[in-house]
């Protein structure tokens, strides 16, 4: 979601106009790459250097399951976990046995598959945050299949099969692979630059280049404690170019307790998927005839983008913000000096003609905002400098990784960026943080996870450089009195950057908030704190599970008629919800059970109920969602009423 970046002015774009002291060049990075939800997400990269050659050749291929996992459980250590009475699933950070029994699983479910299946090629099984997967090179899986390779895999535990690692030279390794015919490990062989080459046995019957770690023996694996969940398409290497292989994905778990736990956590999960409830109370679309990753704003969502707007523009104001707008597309040349189309050529569009120059559709807003800054001089005494803009941008994405709200191809990003003095850097930032806390407040999320990443082994800069701009986000997270953890060489290239996630209803975290630093002069402070709208939306509808408070619902009152007798009626009150602010809207055709029914359905915040009664005196009876029976009410009651609750936010 918010993304902060905190870097230098490249001095390309700032030389003609400043008299401020420039800094050097420095190409804009793409600030939009921690705002999806990329592969690296699903994945519990591990600690150990041994371990990060082959798990990470595995992982880069990409997912053709969207990368919104199910299991972002907080950890806690078992004596807090038996004080609240309360399961806490581990992650494979918090446990290395979880992480060795999802390895172990995955290849225990390959050599399933291979025995079921002789004439499927092996590719790359890795373990990912709520199991494991494995792609082969073999004809499409059914559901009856994988109830198949379940079983076998039941066998292969049952017999409690030891796992041995082996060590063999290069040669050797590619001898064994082409003797079993395996052309997808002769490459994953070439990629392995570290020698020797590492292979796990299982018994005597089955092995696999890999670098481990794994449990003892198959029967570690408790067969009541892992499930086979679905087969998808993925294309080798994650290029859409080479072959789609079928890939299989699993979920394991210490205990059958923790597996029944984590499938109720995924079937809510499933209950509060975005692109359902969308569908369901009709807030957007993706039309296929358009094409893919494009977003159809309903009416009844794009009145909540409305208000997602309308709020995040006061805010900004009140903070001392100039709003901007600024084209969708700019010459080629633009990007080439801001570096995208050295660094970020693959997620760009491809260039368009006009009359003889090249354009290019904006992949990010950074540019445009430099370019508003420097179309005259500043003096000391203008700083800082807070420009904003609900930015619309374009980036291709594969079709497989298209994910409903979460990876689109063309969103709406809120950037903003702070021109300032080394003196105002650590004030500035301490603002960037109290306005990100504001705006996310607003939208019912208070629970953060703050993480300090310092400088990575590959990075440009000074070392006294370095130290004063991390020095900078301490100090500012420090003041702002925020709880973090420092991830050693976790910054950018460019700089080192504070990560916020926000946590949601159901305990999952998303990224939400990176600052990110370079120490110049003049200093340009990017960032966008609920990213991209689109995604904002989809985290929201799957937080509320659609069930909008009442400030935000689309519908905030349904006027029934008990009959159609008072339908005149209604509309009057409509009328009068409407012309005081209140979106409401008359509802008839049904017998007035089923018409309440429909509102629980359309997850309506409030009922007004109008029989023969009310209508003599002039009153409505009100039910809400969140309240049940709130009585009759006189109109002018009923709208006070509405006006306090969307003041305050409250129901």
């Amino acid at each position: 979601m918010a993304t902060f970046h905190f870097l230098q002015i490249s001095a390309r774009f700032l030389s003609k106009r400043t008299s401020l002291p420039l800094p050097l060049p420095l190409p804009l990075p793409n600030p939009s790459l921690s705002l999806h939800f990329p592969l690296k997400r699903l994945v519990s990269f591990p600690k150990r250097p041994e371990l990060k050659r082959l798990h990470e050749a595995a992982v880069a291929t990409g997912s053709a399951q969207p990368a919104v996992d199910l299991q972002n459980v907080p950890v806690q250590d078992t004596q807090k976990q038996e004080q609240s009475g309360k399961l806490v699933l581990p992650t494979n950070d918090s446990s290395d046995e979880l992480l060795r029994i999802r390895h172990t699983c995955a290849h225990v479910m390959a050599m399933a598959v291979q025995k079921l299946y002789p004439d499927a090629k092996v590719t790359i099984g890795p373990w990912i945050d709520n199991g494991f997967y494995y792609d082969f090179d073999m004809e499409p899986l059914t559901d009856n299949d994988l109830k198949r390779i379940k079983k076998e895999m039941d066998r292969i535990i049952k017999r409690n099969l030891p796992l041995v690692r082996e060590e063999v030279s290069r040669d050797e390794a590619q001898k064994r692979i082409m003797a079993v015919n395996e052309p997808y490990k002769m490459e994953i062989l070439d990629s392995i630059k570290e020698d020797p080459i590492t292979i796990y046995h299982i018994g005597n019957e089955w092995w696999d280049l890999c670098a481990g770690p794994h449990v003892e023996t198959t029967g570690k694996i408790n067969n009541k404690a892992f499930q086979l969940e679905s087969v998808a398409g993925a294309y080798w290497r994650g290029d859409e170019k080479k072959p789609m292989l079928q890939r299989i994905y699993g979920t394991a778990w210490e205990n059958e307790e923790q597996l029944k736990a984590y499938l109720h956590f995924k079937e809510e999960a499933k209950r509060r998927d975005h692109r359902r409830i969308g569908q369901d109370l009709d807030l957007f679309s993706i039309q296929e005839e358009a094409g893919g990753g494009l977003v159809f704003w309903h009416p009844k969502g794009a009145i909540v983008r409305h208000i997602i707007e309308d709020s995040w523009r006061k805010t900004h104001i009140e903070h001392g913000y100039d709003l901007l707008f600024t084209p969708h597309v700019a010459r080629a040349d633009l990007w080439k000096i801001s570096g995208h189309l050295d660094f970020y050529k693959e997620s760009m569009y491809d260039q368009m003609e006009i009359e003889d120059e090249l354009y290019q559709l904006r992949p990010m807003n950074c540019p445009y905002h430099i370019l508003v800054y420097k179309r005259k001089l500043h003096s000391y005494r203008d700083f800082p400098i807070r420009v904003a803009e609900l930015g619309t941008v374009y980036r291709y994405e594969l079709s497989g990784s298209l994910h409903g709200l979460f990876r689109v191809r063309g969103f709406t990003q809120d950037d903003a960026h702070i021109f300032c003095l080394e003196d105002q850097i650590k004030h500035e930032i301490r603002g960037v943080l109290d306005l990100t806390e504001e705006i996310l407040l607003q939208f019912g999320f208070s629970k953060y996870e703050v993480n300090l990443s310092t400088r990575p082994e590959k990075a440009v800069g000074d070392d006294d450089i370095w130290e004063k701009a991390t020095v900078a986000l301490k100090d500012a997270l420090d003041d702002k009195g925020w709880s973090y953890q420092i991830d050693e060489g976790g910054g950018a290239f460019y700089g080192p950057k504070i990560d916020l996630k926000i946590e949601d209803a159901l305990g999952r975290k998303w990224q939400c908030s990176t600052i990110q630093a370079k120490k110049r002069r003049p200093i340009m402070i990017h960032r966008a704190v609920l990213g991209s709208l689109e995604r904002f939306f989809g985290v929201l509808i799957e937080h509320y599970a659609g069930d909008f408070p009442l400030w935000l619902a689309p519908i905030q009152a349904q006027v029934l008629p008990v009959t159609d007798t008072q339908l005149g009626f209604c509309n009057e009150v409509v009328g009068k919800l409407k012309s005081n602010g209140i979106r409401a809207e008359v509802c008839h055709g049904e017998r007035l059970p089923k018409l309440i029914r429909n509102a629980e359905k359309q997850k309506i915040p409030l009922m007004a109920v109008v029989g023969p009664k009310e209508v003599e005196t002039h009153s409505v009876t009100v039910r809400s969602r969140f309240g049940g029976e709130l009585g009759t009410m006189k109109i002018d009651e009923f709208i006070s009423s509405i006006q306090q609750a969307i003041k305050n936010r409250t129901l």
